[in-house]
């Protein structure tokens, strides 16, 4: 019934924990409810029952093949191992990851994200989004930022982050892998990427942006006011963390 009204699984899942607490086998999370519809175990009335308009379980990881995805595997760090204060949001410096890919898969561009304050960070790609160039990018990204604002990435596991001890070295980070289909483990990127397509929709080419033009956006973005940061924005919190810093800094040298 919520499926045919549009909702989400996500909400269904909220829904289903708030409206029956002394039910805990009625307690379903997103994926469950996913896999139910695209295995036929929930019939929709038409496909756009579903956000997404699929009625099958969408090709996840961009292309990476089962070898590639257990050499991945022998080395990444599980978002299970992530410290507490991660999720807490009460540190800054805690990141999400992800790219927007663009017409064909042949262009793309790095989304990044961080937790407490929601300030986005873009990175053009421009010539292709291999492992070598989206760790390069990375790594020029995070080795310009404060060690403060350098402390963990959260990513899905695509074949992009196979560089992912590289650029733990050369910056410091503790890069934290998702498991595999649960985007909601990145739930500030993904929302920030939905933001992001009213920019950069579906289908077109994402070569044509420059860094310019990726910098106008996210500062866009950034100074909208948030409900979750009572209605601050994320470049407003980001000052207020740096002028802070800035004081400790002049203290410690008294």
């Amino acid at each position: 019934d919520k499926l045919t009204k549009h909702w989400s699984p996500a909400q269904i899942s909220r829904w289903l924990r708030r409206q029956y607490p002394r039910r805990p086998g009625w307690h379903l999370c997103p994926e469950t409810i996913y896999e139910a519809i695209y295995r036929d175990l929930i019939v929709l009335a038409g496909q756009a029952a579903l956000r997404t308009g699929r009625t099958y379980r969408h090709r996840r990881g961009r292309g990476r093949t089962r070898d590639g995805a257990l050499k991945q595997s022998t080395a990444m760090r599980s978002i299970r191992q992530r410290p507490a204060q991660v999720e807490s949001r009460r540190q800054i410096g805690h990141w999400e990851g992800d790219l927007i890919v663009g017409a064909g898969q042949r262009s793309a561009i790095v989304t990044l994200v961080e937790r407490k304050t929601r300030f986005t960070i873009l990175l053009r790609l421009p010539g292709d989004h291999s492992a070598q160039s989206v760790g390069d990018a990375l790594i020029r990204c995070f080795t310009r930022l404060p060690a403060g604002l350098c402390r963990t990435l959260t990513w899905d596991q695509g074949n992009e982050m196979f560089h992912h001890r590289r650029i733990e070295i050369a910056t410091g980070l503790k890069i934290y892998f998702c498991d595999p289909h649960a985007p909601w483990q990145r739930g500030t990127n993904e929302n920030t990427n939905g933001l992001l397509r009213q920019y950069f929709p579906k289908g077109t080419d994402l070569s044509v942006w420059t860094n310019d033009d990726l910098d106008r956006v996210a500062a866009e973005l950034n100074d909208r006011p948030r409900a979750r940061l009572q209605d601050k924005c994320p470049h407003q919190l980001m000052q207020q963390w740096e002028h802070r810093l800035i004081t400790t800094i002049i203290r410690n040298d008294h």
